[in-house]
Order: C-alpha cells, then sequence, then structure tokens
C-alpha cells in the first residue's frame, strides 16, 4: 500500500497498516462533513460507534436544542481508537451498510466517559426496579379487587342456595298440607 503523507491536514499516523480501507494507507478519498466524537462501542471487523452532541435551533422558541448522533466508523488499525477515545471523523463513501465515515486522527480521551457509562447503566437499573414494584403494585390491587368481588359474589350465592334447599321446600309444603 502507498503511503500518504496527510489527509485533510492531517498528517498520517506512526503505525502502518495494510488496510486497504484506510485513508492514509490505502485508497481511500475523504470528502464532505468532519466531526469532533467520542468512541462509545468498538467491535472486531474494524468498526467503531461514535457519539456526538450538534445544536439544532428550534425557531419557535428561539432557543437551541442538543440533540444526540450515533454514527458507525470505520477504524483502522493505525488509528485503532478504543472506548472513550475522542476521535476525528470524515465522511467517505459507503463502506457499508451503515459505515459511511471513517476516523481520521486521535484527539485524546474522555476522562468522564467511564463515569457517564455507569451512571447511564445504574439510571437504566433503577428504572427497571421502579417499573416491577409498580407492576406489583397493580397486579395486587387487581387481585384484591378481584377477590373482594368474588368473596361479594360467594355470599350472594350461597343466599341462594339457601332459598333454594329443597329440604326446607318440602318441609314447608308438607307443613302447610298438614295444616289445611
Amino acid at each position: 500500500m502507498t503511503k500518504k503523507k496527510t489527509t485533510l491536514k492531517i498528517k498520517a499516523p506512526d503505525k502502518d497498516c495494510k488496510d486497504s480501507k484506510c485513508p492514509f494507507h490505502g485508497s481511500l478519498k475523504t470528502r464532505g462533513r468532519v466531526f469532533v466524537g467520542v468512541v462509545t462501542s468498538k467491535d472486531t471487523h474494524r468498526t467503531a460507534t461514535v457519539v456526538f452532541e450538534r445544536k439544532v435551533y428550534v425557531p419557535k422558541y428561539e432557543r437551541y436544542l442538543k440533540k444526540r448522533s450515533k454514527i458507525h466508523v470505520h477504524n483502522p488499525s493505525c488509528i485503532d481508537a478504543k472506548p472513550g477515545d475522542f476521535v476525528k471523523i470524515v465522511e467517505c463513501r459507503p463502506l457499508s451498510k451503515t459505515k459511511k465515515f471513517v476516523a481520521i486522527e486521535m484527539l485524546g480521551k474522555d476522562i468522564l466517559f467511564k463515569q457517564k457509562e455507569e451512571a447511564l447503566e445504574s439510571a437504566k437499573i433503577k428504572e427497571k426496579k421502579e417499573e416491577d414494584t409498580q407492576k406489583e403494585k397493580e397486579t395486587e390491587s387487581k387481585e384484591g379487587k378481584k377477590l373482594s368481588n368474588e368473596g361479594e359474589k360467594g355470599l350472594e350465592k350461597a343466599k341462594t342456595f339457601q332459598k333454594e334447599k329443597p329440604e326446607e321446600k318440602k318441609e314447608q309444603e308438607t307443613q302447610k298440607e298438614n295444616k289445611e
């Protein structure tokens, strides 16, 4: 593979790679949009997931809204970005169904990345626990209502059975006949 010296005024990394999809050591041409984001996960097939925030203007409220974008990026072996790293990514031709960007520069590490991940996981666990307790309370209240309804129905049935006992009817009829 031919070694390129620069791509978008960025010098090639010291590591060499034999990746044909590398903008420095391969034949990949970069173009278009450039973003900076944090790598959230890394795949074995030289893929990384990069998340970055952007601001979108909302004219109705005359304010900006923060939105988060998540992009799958080609991670060449010469860059080798790991979760928690800041990376500069550039648009290129489609490399696969979901990959249309390539990482071209490591900018550093996000110090608070692990803390943010732990906070998100703990929040998910708390939400699940709260949902479970709410579901249990709902089922208990439904069961309690069913039991109270069944108890009332049982009393009504018992009263009707008492009224309809054939032995008592026969006794009453015999008593009436004897009186007549």
